[in-house]
């Protein structure tokens, strides 16, 4: 396993450095890891998606207002 650094790993995912520098800073992905002042990831971690998008919490405002 070769770690890349991390602006080589958002040119190949097709993502936006800063945003994959946030993930890693938040501890988004598993083998990233800070050296010096430098972020590396391993090459073949997987770039997810944490996001809900099945529409679970549509209009979830609506149904639990209170006093109605």
């Amino acid at each position: 396993m070769a770690l890349i650094s991390i602006q080589e790993y958002a040119k190949r995912n097709r993502k936006a450095q800063t945003t994959v520098r946030q993930k890693a800073a938040a501890g988004g992905f598993e083998t990233a890891q800070k050296i010096g002042r430098n972020w590396v990831i391993e090459e073949d971690e997987p770039y997810t998606d944490n996001r809900v998008k099945s529409g679970k919490y549509r209009d979830a405002r609506k149904k639990t207002k209170p006093g109605k």
